[in-house]
């Protein structure tokens, strides 16, 4: 009996320690991560099978200042319809939907969601609905894709904008009035079954897939839990072996894993969104040895017409208009600027700050550099 008690007091002084090296760990990479600018693991991967699921339904809101679908048919039918499941029969015919709006209600069930919870919903108009202002959605089942109800939602819309309109047809509009929002508007009825907390393995996806990142993601875990649990089969998986000191306490084993600090890799890459003017670099992109000039051309056309009169008291002649042009033409006359090979963003921010170009110019020479070899980077354009 002495000797299994040693054995059992020895095994729980070695996980006692073992947990406390663990938490002088986590301490040392938070507190290392914060100095170094590292990311935290929970903002650049996500854990398999902890996400939302999609909510979808059809409801009405009722109450609207003659904002509503009118004359709609799908709206009058479903009114129709409602009115009779509450034992009043009316014909569709004597409907007039001028307060009533068909809407699509949809909303984001969370993970480990229980019921009698409380969600917020959106409200979106389907039908002809000018403002769905100061109304009330109706009983609303709303369904996963299992066709499944997973909440009810009901209660008052808020739009957070309006419309006001006048007889002759001017108006006055803020933001969108046919999009509201239920604050707390949906009871969560259906449960999602997990067992997520007897789990053997932890499973973390990145959001931007990458070997290198992969690589000091599982570094870091490993180093942090002090063996190897943590293995990485491609650029965007890491899988996690639970640790006999966290059986049956996955939340405690992800609360460690999330905020060990890891320091993203990133491809060198241009992007460049045409219609707005904006170019976006990162930090590892390279230029090879090239030369840049970088002028614009102007061209201003002035037309006016010159309209000749006959004097006063004349006793002939006629007015003549004739059309007149004015074309100046300006080059801008500007260096030609070398950068060396293997330059830094920085060195290529300052040289084209001194060209002068815009962000318009700033695509075109990019799209060129490109075009020429000279680009140590992923150019896209969005």
């Amino acid at each position: 009996m002495t000797t299994y008690r040693q054995k059992t007091d020895t095994k729980n002084s070695s996980h006692r320690q073992r947990g406390l090296c663990l938490a002088l760990g986590l301490l040392l990479v938070i507190v290392f991560s914060g100095s170094a600018a590292a990311a935290r693991i929970k903002d650049i991967a996500n854990i398999k099978g902890v996400r939302s699921n999609q909510l979808v339904g059809y409801g009405l809101v009722i109450g609207l200042d003659g904002t509503g679908d009118k004359d709609d048919k799908i709206t009058v039918r479903s009114i129709s319809e409602m009115l009779e499941k509450m034992g009043l029969t009316v014909k569709p015919d004597d409907i007039k939907a001028d307060n009533v709006a068909s809407v699509i209600v949809t909303a984001k069930l969370p993970a480990f969601a229980r019921a009698g919870s409380r969600i917020d919903v959106l409200v979106s108009s389907i039908g002809g609905a000018d403002n769905l202002q100061g109304g009330t959605l109706l009983f609303t089942p709303l369904r996963g894709a299992d066709r499944k109800i997973y909440a009810i939602a009901q209660g008052p819309v808020s739009t957070g904008g309006f419309k006001v309109g006048g007889k002759s047809g001017g108006g006055v509009q803020k933001n969108h009035p046919t999009v509201g929002r239920v604050a707390g508007g949906a009871l969560i009825e259906r449960e999602i079954k997990s067992d997520f907390a007897n789990k053997t393995k932890l499973v973390l996806s990145l959001h931007n897939p990458d070997f290198t990142t992969a690589s000091r993601t599982v570094a870091a875990i490993n180093k942090t839990l002090a063996a190897n649990f943590a293995r990485t089969p491609d650029s965007g998986t890491i899988e996690v072996d639970v640790p006999p000191e966290y059986d049956g306490n996955m939340v405690g084993l992800v609360t460690v894993v999330e905020n060990i600090g890891v320091n993203p890799d990133m491809y060198a890459r241009v992007i460049i969104n045409e219609r707005t003017g904006t170019v976006v670099m990162g930090a590892d992109v390279r230029l090879s040895t090239i030369a840049i000039a970088h002028g614009s051309l102007s061209i201003q056309i002035r037309e006016s017409t010159d309209v000749s009169q006959p004097t006063a008291f004349s006793s002939g002649g006629q007015t003549v208009a004739s059309p007149e042009s004015d074309i100046t033409v300006k080059e801008q006359k500007v260096p030609i600027y070398v950068l060396e090979s293997g330059v830094s963003i920085g060195d290529v921010v300052r040289a084209l700050n001194a060209l002068g170009v815009t962000p318009h110019d700033l695509i075109a020479i990019f799209q060129a550099i490109k075009a020429a070899g000279a680009l140590q980077a992923e150019l896209e354009i969005i």
